[in-house]
């Protein structure tokens, strides 16, 4: 029986990078000897154990075949027979199939230590081509590695452009499809994701909304970039460099898929592409089974985020209704992601990405004023249910309204 650490441990020991978690194989060994050595076993599908101790798992050797479709279709074969060549070949990437000795000596057969040095991503094996997650997976590992330099290999993106053309994408779950979706869009370059997804044909088949924004044009007088599928990814560089959370990721990914709606006719201009775009971000959060609060903030960066950007010139009374839509006066949280959204898609044009945005400090200061308004003056007035509605409403639009006269409006930005 011989141990291995595996996987991603050696390839970021070998990066020097933080190393989060530890992945072991054991050869040589069944499952009963596992059993009578203490450690517990892990479902029902693979034959993976947790130790007894450190509580890290350590997975039998096994070999896989391609029984079905999607990313479940495989049967596994585990047995004290298999190699650490037999269990390494199955893995996605050279980088990830190395294994270290107990000695720290490095086992490295299908050359994933050249692939290091060359800062490549290239499969183990033609049988990548069978599992149609690895499509995600390795767009997912060019967005964490691209900051050293890594790219795709010529080879292995032909291999993910056959797997696009398959069909096979569809039979990934929606489940299985947002792990990899949300674990890409925080990693340093969430923008590469979708670069390597649109290259090999896979994002037309995952997110055809945003596929379609490339190409389309944008006034150049606020867009220098021009095209509208460029600017996503420049707002979502925005989002890594300003380390922002998920939803505001996953928000500043969708705000504009309502331009892919206009018709060329009116193109450069985008007239109501804020609701225009709604139904497609519903369909993408139902069809991606994202989470609800990424939901949420979706729906309202795209609804409103133009009000963001002209936030100075709005009335008080569209600033009240803006804040209520928000629900601020419960959940000013929400509010606060919605602005660092919309400055990240100010900045996320071509030559503006150190530009001030102070619509963040003014629409942050409204919601303040808004929410200082005290409600129990109006309960001491006699004031009470819907008449006390309107009274709070009435004190915090003059409250707004003062705010504004406070605050001249400088020209619009966007």
């Amino acid at each position: 029986m011989q141990i291995y650490k595996v996987g991603g441990a050696v390839r970021d020991r070998l990066l020097h990078r933080h190393i989060s978690e530890i992945d072991w194989v054991v050869v040589g060994a069944s499952a009963e000897q596992m059993l009578e050595l203490g450690y517990r076993p892990v479902g029902a599908d693979f034959p993976v154990f947790l130790h007894p101790q450190s509580g890290e798992e350590y997975a039998l050797a096994r070999t896989e075949r391609k029984s079905g479709h999607g990313y479940g279709g495989f049967t596994f074969f585990a047995s004290p027979e298999i190699t650490l060549e037999e269990d390494l070949i199955r893995r996605d990437l050279t980088v990830n199939a190395m294994a270290e000795d107990a000695q720290g000596i490095l086992i490295d057969p299908y050359g994933g230590q050249h692939d290091l040095d060359a800062k490549l991503l290239r499969h183990v094996s033609p049988a990548f081509a069978e599992d149609p997650l690895r499509v995600m997976r390795v767009a997912r590992f060019a967005a964490r590695y691209a900051p050293l330099g890594f790219r795709v290999a010529d080879e292995t993106m032909g291999l993910m452009h056959e797997l696009s053309e398959s069909g096979e994408l569809t039979a990934l779950t929606p489940e299985r499809s947002w792990k990899e979706i949300s674990r890409a869009l925080m990693e340093p370059r969430p923008d590469v994701f979708i670069q390597v997804l649109r290259e090999c044909g896979a994002l037309q088949v995952l997110l055809p909304e945003v596929d379609t924004l490339f190409g389309i044009p944008q006034p150049a007088a606020h867009h220098p970039e021009i095209d509208t599928g460029e600017h996503v990814l420049s707002v979502l560089r925005q989002c890594a460099e300003h380390q922002q959370p998920l939803t505001v990721r996953w928000a500043c990914l969708l705000h504009d898929v309502g331009k892919g709606l206009t018709s060329e006719t009116e193109w450069p201009r985008h007239i109501a592409h804020e609701v225009k775009g709604l139904k497609l971000i519903r369909a993408i959060n139902q069809r991606c089974k994202a989470p609800k609060d990424c939901q949420e903030l979706a729906l309202q960066v795209g609804e409103f985020h133009t009000h963001s950007h002209r936030a100075l010139e709005l009335k008080a009374s569209t600033l009240l209704k803006l804040l209520q839509s928000f629900d601020v006066f419960r959940r000013p949280q929400r509010f606060e992601e919605f602005i660092a959204a919309c400055e990240m898609d100010a900045r996320g044009r071509l030559g503006l990405e150190q530009r001030p945005y102070p619509q963040a400090d003014y629409l942050r200061a409204a919601m303040h004023a808004a929410r200082a308004v005290a409600v129990q003056p109006l309960l001491a007035q006699g004031f009470k249910g819907a008449e006390l509605g309107e009274a709070l409403n009435r004190e915090r639009l003059n409250v707004l309204t003062a705010f504004k006269a406070d605050h001249a409006a400088p020209p619009s930005q966007h």
